[in-house]
């Protein structure tokens, strides 16, 4: 296991290879379809991001409610397929990182490749589990999106598969999972 802290620098990004196994230990944000929406529309109105990406790593999940004495409930990742249309023009903001499950676009392996941006794998099915690696959460934008609002974790060894490094070496391509 390689031990990584955000935020995710491209010097650290460079020196994860495909297929690694890492725990990742600082803030992420979280953010799914309707959020993305929301932040590109915002680009496209020519206007600047409600947060800074530079570096950050957002986790493609929309956490449960949280049960009385912890920070979070269930917090599964989501199929990053429905966030392809939107990615790269986060990427090329600087972001570091994208925490989700399954594959992803070519646009969006030619953006991390470009960017030297990471793509990490959560494990689904586990969000009940992935919930004890979080210490805190907190509303940061778009809180009537309800689970779907941007959420500023504080995780601890959260545990990932680098699924795309930033040379754009892909797991999927790799393991013949690849959807051509």
């Amino acid at each position: 296991m390689i031990n990584i802290t955000t935020p995710l620098t491209e010097d650290v990004r460079k020196t994860l290879k495909v297929g690694d196994e890492v725990l990742l230990t600082g803030t992420i944000l979280t953010a799914r379809d309707a959020a993305h929406k929301r932040l590109c529309d915002t680009l496209k109105r020519g206007k600047s991001l409600p947060l800074n990406l530079k570096d950050a790593v957002i986790y493609y999940c929309g956490p449960t409610p949280a049960r009385p004495g912890r920070p979070i409930g269930s917090c599964g990742p989501t199929t990053s397929s429905r966030m392809d249309s939107f990615t790269p023009a986060l990427i090329s903001l600087g972001l570091g990182g994208m925490i989700g499950k399954g594959d992803r676009s070519d646009e969006v392996t030619r953006a991390i490749k470009k960017h030297k941006c990471v793509y990490f794998l959560a494990t689904g099915g586990i969000g009940a589990l992935l919930s004890t690696k979080v210490r805190s959460s907190k509303v940061i934008l778009y809180n009537d999106l309800g689970p779907e609002a941007v959420h500023k974790l504080e995780v601890k060894d959260f545990p990932l598969l680098v699924g795309i490094d930033s040379k754009g070496r892909d797991l999927y391509d790799k393991a013949g999972w690849k959807k051509e």
